[in-house]
């Protein structure tokens, strides 16, 4: 017969695993992508501060993107290195640092999404209603933007932690790389219901909007450069489109094979490795694709 711990404020984390051999080499990359996204994400709000040149909507709105990569990068990625390190038996974490690494992981995703969404919709005025833009993006606007898009990962998110501690618990392994609200509720031996629906919800709502918003958004830019014969607004659409779209689609893919790979235990190291690009390569490619050309702005201007 299983025996259970109950209300354990003591927990295992199973963490990536590596062969011995391979230890030092996943540690030392891992720890490289970690520092190159501190570095490089905290320089370009700095440099975005400093330089009045860049109060412009966009890259004010890209402050929210590059400040969630901070957040979220540095709750996951050294407790996974730490994890590298020790045997399984020692990756410990205590219940209430776990529910918090697992609130803030969940705002990191659902705040990735939110901040994209919005930052389409100023792509789209900035192409489709140019001589309006500065009279739609006004700071006041601006500050609406981005407390809608934290506001509404704080709330639902609360929500979706909320349904999961009120659970008693009777196991103490999170079968995660770190902890986050499916590991935590599948430690409860209770019915997770409507954890699940709420669940499953939430994520058809946010997945459901951000495509959305996306397609509508895109598809009304294009109808606008088809239509049009000027050619530095079908420049000006590409450039700064096709990047953003390409950012989306990277966080949407590993986003999407993680949530599918949860219910399938087999496929536990997969999900794992999905858990890890869906933290370092926004994180990593963000600054290069918005920061380079804010870096470069001051140069050219």
């Amino acid at each position: 017969m299983e025996n259970y711990t109950f209300n354990s404020f003591i927990l295992q984390v199973e963490g990536l695993y590596v062969k011995d051999s391979a230890m030092y080499p996943v540690f030392f990359l891992l720890l490289f992508f970690y520092l190159f996204i501190m570095i490089v994400n905290v320089g370009i709000i700095v440099l975005i501060f400093i330089d009045k040149n860049l109060h412009q909507p966009m890259y004010l709105l890209f402050c929210s993107m590059t400040f969630n990569d901070i957040l979220g990068n540095s709750v996951v990625l050294p407790h996974v290195l730490v994890n590298i390190l020790l045997p399984p038996s020692e990756r410990l974490i205590s219940y209430i640092e776990c529910v918090v690494q697992a609130f803030i992981s969940h705002i990191f995703g659902t705040t990735t999404h939110t901040v994209l969404m919005i930052m389409a919709f100023d792509r789209y005025v900035a192409i489709c209603n140019p001589l309006r833009y500065a009279a739609i993006m006004t700071k006041a606007m601006l500050i609406k933007l981005t407390v809608s898009a934290w506001g509404t990962s704080l709330v639902l998110v609360g929500i979706l932690l909320g349904l999961t501690i009120r659970l008693n618990r009777c196991r103490t392994l999170i079968a995660n790389l770190y902890c986050d609200n499916a590991s935590l509720f599948k430690l409860s031996c209770e019915s997770v219901v409507i954890n699940n629906i709420y669940g499953l919800t939430f994520t058809a709502v946010l997945f459901s909007a951000s495509i959305g918003s996306i397609v509508i958004t895109y598809t009304k830019i294009t109808i606008v450069c088809l239509t049009s014969k000027s050619k530095s607004l079908n420049k000006k659409a590409l450039k700064t489109c096709s990047t953003h779209l390409f950012v989306f689609m990277i966080m949407f893919v590993c986003g999407m094979v993680n949530i599918v790979l949860h219910r399938f235990p087999q496929f536990t190291n997969e999900r794992k490795i999905f858990v890890i690009l869906f933290h370092i390569i926004p994180g990593s490619l963000n600054p290069i694709i918005y920061g380079v050309p804010a870096s470069l702005q001051p140069l050219i201007g």
